[in-house]
């Protein structure tokens, strides 16, 4: 069985990730390409496309938002993520179970629901948020409806047990606004597809994140009990080793670029599930990085360095600051370059810092 470095696994997700160099795809179909994007923090995706695709504009991404495209929905592991509307609608009853053991363990909400018929609730918020609405208009018609029961608790079990989607001008490039949700139902106005099977959702994965291991895709989805259902698609795959031994499966005809291959200085958002979709960031990170997040400082992005993780970055008042580990002076030419052109996309005034640590 063929054996695949790191830097080959590397490299091959860097592919699927079109982070090996920019793809003339739309955004649109970057997104369905990707199996969404991370979008805990609502500019996050606009980041995420502009590292990945030639001369995007943040506003071809608003237009999506706007046309109901795309949506913003706590889907993939319970974290808010940028679907198509077609992949939320099948993707979050395939999730469901993870949401609904979140809404079993939330430390706060949980003993507070425990013994509680949620039936009656949730029916009345399903019709309720047929219109979009706000948090505290949520809370608040909840308090008032049922007034022996906590609205926080409830409006959790909300948005765990109803699929609701965070409309715009949430997640617009400078527009965002309070969470305002509504159901992906009444928003689309299609109902939920719950035909999509975790066989079905393998080959997709693998395209976004291969070659990978039934625990890695159990990372980016926290579905469980895949490796049985990697089992089942076996005959549509191929396998490989890596060099601990450790098995790994791909689409037979997905990138595998050379090892060598170049890859390019890559700005990311502090949430980008290129960093997040593996059980073992081995093919990114090597080493002690702990040095690149000083205390209080949250919310930082990463820089790719030759695919790995060498840098992070956060926009600092009107300037980009980036915090690297020793990089060579071709490396920090580079790096530099790279953030000119990102300070651009956030219309800052003045040049990056570079900072090593």
């Amino acid at each position: 069985m063929e054996v695949l470095s790191d830097r080959a696994l590397n490299r091959a997700t860097l592919a699927r990730q079109l982070l090996l160099a920019r793809s003339s795809l739309d955004p649109l179909a970057a997104v369905e390409h990707l199996v969404g994007l991370q979008a805990q923090v609502p500019t996050n995706p606009h980041v995420a496309l502009w590292s990945r695709l030639d001369s995007f504009a943040t506003d071809e991404l608003d237009a999506l938002l706007l046309d109901r495209r795309v949506v913003r929905s706590a889907a993939l592991r319970g974290t808010i993520h940028l679907l198509t509307a077609s992949d939320c609608l099948s993707i979050w009853p395939l999730e469901q179970p993870v949401l609904e053991q979140e809404l079993r363990n939330h430390r706060d909400f949980a003993p507070l629901l425990a013994e509680i018929d949620l039936t009656e609730p949730m029916g009345w918020a399903r019709e309720f948020l047929t219109e979009p609405r706000t948090q505290p208009q949520l809370k608040a018609a909840l308090a008032n409806r049922f007034p022996a029961l906590d609205p926080a608790a409830l409006a959790f079990a909300c948005r765990n047990r109803l699929a609701l989607v965070q409309v715009p001008p949430r997640g617009m490039w400078g527009r965002s606004n309070q969470v305002t949700v509504s159901r992906v139902e009444a928003w689309l106005g299609e109902p939920l597809d719950p035909a999509l099977t975790a066989a079905q959702l393998v080959p997709r994965y693998l395209a976004a994140f291969g070659p990978a291991q039934p625990a890695d895709m159990a990372t980016w989805s926290r579905l469980k009990g895949l490796t049985p259902v990697f089992d089942s698609v076996r005959d549509q795959l191929v396998e490989f080793v890596d060099e601990r031994g450790r098995r790994y499966f791909d689409l037979v005809d997905a990138p595998r670029p050379d090892p060598d291959t170049r890859a390019p200085v890559r700005f990311l958002p502090e949430y980008d599930n290129v960093l997040l979709s593996h059980a073992d960031r081995s093919r990114f990170v090597d080493g002690d990085i702990r040095a690149l997040y000083p205390p209080g400082r949250l919310g930082r992005g990463h820089v790719l360095v030759d695919g790995m993780l060498r840098g992070t970055w956060i926009v600092d008042g009107d300037h980009l600051e980036v915090l690297h580990v020793e990089l060579s002076r071709p490396e920090r030419d580079e790096v530099h370059d790279e953030a000119l052109q990102l300070s651009s996309l956030f219309e800052l005034d003045r040049a990056p810092a570079l900072v090593e640590r």
